[in-house]
């Protein structure tokens, strides 16, 4: 049986998962992307609360696992992520930003279980590969699915022969 969390224990950890949720949804805003820091934030701290009642509902009942309520995040929170995700003609656009959702949940589930270590971790890690991963994708990209002997030209976004 675990003890039941006091109101200042609580309420620590919704502030941390708010930050860290804050802080992957700048990251988002700062790219113009779809879901930003409001919902960022929004997503740490529902994520948190559900985990919280998980474990505040498994405490005092025998046999009770409160790891089952966190298996139900993970699925609400993929299908949440799955809306950010759109289909066009252009290719599939989204999948960093629901990826973004889905790890911000993970770091959630974390940070109510009180695995701050883990959370802040998990947490740069994130941040590392937002920031520091995005410029060299573009740089490959541009090397490397891009034909040789094209150019892009500066009045518009195709290709030119060089």
């Amino acid at each position: 049986m675990t003890v039941p969390l006091g109101d200042w224990e609580m309420t620590e950890r919704l502030l941390m998962a708010a930050l860290i949720g804050a802080v992957l949804g700048l990251e988002r805003e700062w790219r113009q992307k779809s879901a930003g820091l409001r919902t960022n934030i929004l997503i740490a701290v529902g994520t948190t609360t559900f985990t919280l009642m998980s474990i505040d509902f498994a405490s005092g009942v025998q046999g009770a696992d409160p790891a089952r309520l966190a298996a139900q995040i993970v699925t609400g929170v993929g299908f949440l992520g799955a809306g950010a995700i759109m289909r066009t003609d252009s290719g599939i656009h989204g999948l960093t930003t629901a990826a973004t959702v889905w790890v911000n949940a993970a770091l959630s589930v974390a940070v109510g279980g009180g695995e701050y270590h883990l959370a802040l971790i998990g947490s740069i890690v994130t941040l590392s590969a937002l920031l520091i991963l995005h410029p060299i994708e573009i740089a490959l990209d541009r090397h490397l699915r891009r034909p040789h002997g094209q150019r892009v030209n500066q009045d518009d976004d195709g290709p030119t022969d060089a």
